[in-house]
């Protein structure tokens, strides 16, 4: 059984239509992008199978069920996790508090954060836990305004593995990362499928980020998905080609 199936998924804003009749299912443990121009529909995508946007048509069964028409935060106590196109952390409070609230969040605590936060050693050790799989264990009593660019898309992936996720999507996680920063990231991703069976699902624009670590490569172009298969055979999809590649 698939871990993740779409099935049919439509969304259109007003007189764009941008998603259109996707189809595809995700294998556990797989390691997979999704790629196409931009404006292809790739994050509208990811909101419909997150939660953030409701589909016009179709559904999404994830670990055999139906969630369609669950609200995202439901979806990440079913072990969902997501990252953003934008970095979407508190600039304003620690690397550990940001890692700590969303361990709070994933257990529909969030409100006690603050208030009782000593009182939870449990949460803590899984906080520090979190930041010392993506290296920033070092960084945790820093304001998270003070984090490198890179830094910072690497503690938003922290974020979403405080809930112990059994998917996570990742929305462009190295874009605006040096060359430097990207091969850690990559690095990161590849150990996080690896070691521990996660089941991961990215969008990324960097080609020899994706043709270097994915074992599926799905592409949309214009809301539709056009193609899936092996980079080398996504890499030979003449459509593919001409959509995406320019060639």
């Amino acid at each position: 059984m698939a871990l993740l199936e779409v099935k049919s998924l439509n969304k259109s804003f007003g007189g764009l239509q941008a998603v259109q009749g996707v189809n595809f299912q995700l294998k556990q443990g797989e390691l997979s992008s999704m790629i196409g121009p931009n404006g292809a529909g790739k994050t509208t995508l990811f909101n419909l199978i997150t939660g953030y946007h409701r589909p016009d048509s179709g559904g999404v069964i994830f670990g055999g069920q139906d969630i369609t028409h669950l609200p995202h935060y439901e979806r990440v106590r079913r072990k969902m996790g997501r990252s953003f196109q934008r970095t979407n952390i508190f600039l304003g409070l620690s690397v550990l508090d940001n890692v700590r609230m969303a361990v709070f969040s994933a257990q529909g605590k969030s409100f006690q954060m603050f208030r009782f936060s000593g009182e939870f050693p449990v949460v803590n050790d899984k906080a520090l836990e979190t930041l010392g799989r993506v290296g920033l264990l070092d960084y945790k009593d820093w304001t998270a305004s003070k984090l490198s660019h890179g830094d910072q898309r690497l503690l938003e992936i922290a974020i979403a593995l405080a809930g112990d996720p059994i998917l996570l999507l990742l929305d462009e996680p190295t874009s605006g990362m040096s060359s430097e920063e990207t091969t850690r990231t990559v690095h990161l991703v590849r150990r996080l499928c690896k070691e521990t069976g996660l089941t991961i699902l990215f969008i990324e624009h960097d080609m020899d980020v994706v043709f270097e670590i994915s074992d599926w490569i799905r592409v949309l172009h214009q809301g539709r998905m056009i193609a899936e298969g092996t980079p080398q055979s996504v890499a030979q999809n003449e459509e593919v080609r001409i959509a995406y590649l320019g060639t």
